[in-house]
């Protein structure tokens, strides 16, 4: 069980500068490729923990000042959101990611959402309806923690539905992200991949930790014996669901390196709206010359 295997002295550090990380990490679409780095690896960054850590802290006020743009032109009528869809195995640090970047985002500007198992009521509908519920408005950045992609890879892996329904969720999703960039959405989504040796020692903390016991599920190791499965699963999205939005593939081994990639992503995303800020919609002298005559 292995992801890509790592030849002895293979250097691990990362290649190329934090501008350069969104075309480093980036899957051109219709490419299945899900180890072109190894999840040790910190393409974009050759520094430590510790100056990862400074790099994410210095991200701090350009990403303020870039939500705050995106909030205005919400509340002047701009109908623009951002929503970033979170992937990845048990243990690949997908709610650790949100706390890690969310927190760097004023959170009246931010909309969280983990999907686990449907409920009744979800069931009752199709399964991109409990999506629906849950897109951020304008102006805002929406987190999914999990998505409509647990439907065509957990449901695939687990045999929950046939061949036939898969390829029919495919084609439903490349459909409905297509309406939601038409409406104003931009979508980054992001694959966090761990290798299975990272998630084993990840799990075997969790055991350690009787304050992390209630993360563990019967299923887990379940899963763990179907790696196979799942990165056949992983490569069919990163195949077939990529028409609307590329995928990005975070290693994340290294989760100073995952939070670090994910901040300047999101970064990259909000620069490339072009956000300017909205125009007044008071008069702005006639408000100083009043305040002015007070004196």
């Amino acid at each position: 069980m292995t992801t890509k295997d790592v030849e002895p002295g293979t250097d691990l550090a990362g290649s190329g500068t934090l501008a350069d990380l969104p075309d480093l990490l980036r899957r051109a679409p219709g490419t299945a490729d899900l180890d072109v780095y190894h999840p040790s690896q910190t393409p974009g960054f050759d520094g430590d923990k510790a100056a990862g850590a400074k790099a994410l802290a210095a991200l701090a006020d350009p990403l303020a000042d870039l939500q705050e743009r995106l909030f205005a032109a919400g509340r002047s009528g701009d109908g623009r959101r951002v929503l970033v869809i979170l992937q990845g195995t048990d243990t690949s640090g997908k709610g650790g990611t949100v706390r890690a970047v969310g927190g760097l985002l004023d959170p009246q500007g931010i909309v969280v959402r983990a999907f686990g198992r449907p409920t009744a009521e979800e069931q009752r509908h199709d399964f991109l309806w409990r999506i629906e519920q849950a897109l951020p408005p304008a102006g805002r950045i929406g987190f999914f923690d999990r998505s409509h992609y647990e439907d065509v890879l957990a449901a695939r892996v687990r045999g929950l539905v046939s061949g036939a329904e898969v390829d029919r969720r495919h084609a439903a999703i490349e459909e409905f992200e297509h309406r939601l960039v038409e409406g104003g959405t931009t979508l980054l989504k992001i694959m966090l991949r761990i290798s299975p040796e990272e998630q084993r020692e990840r799990l075997l903390a969790r055991l350690d930790n009787p304050a992390k016991h209630w993360k563990l599920d019967d299923g887990d190791l379940d899963d763990r014996d179907r790696w196979a499965d799942y990165d056949a699963a992983y490569a069919a999205v990163l195949r077939r669901c990529s028409g609307a939005a590329p995928w990005y593939v975070v290693p994340a081994d290294r989760k100073w390196y995952r939070n670090l990639a994910v901040a300047r992503l999101l970064q990259a995303t909000l620069e490339g709206l072009d956000l300017e800020w909205p125009t007044a919609s008071v008069d702005v002298e006639a408000m100083r010359q009043r305040l002015l005559a007070e004196d």
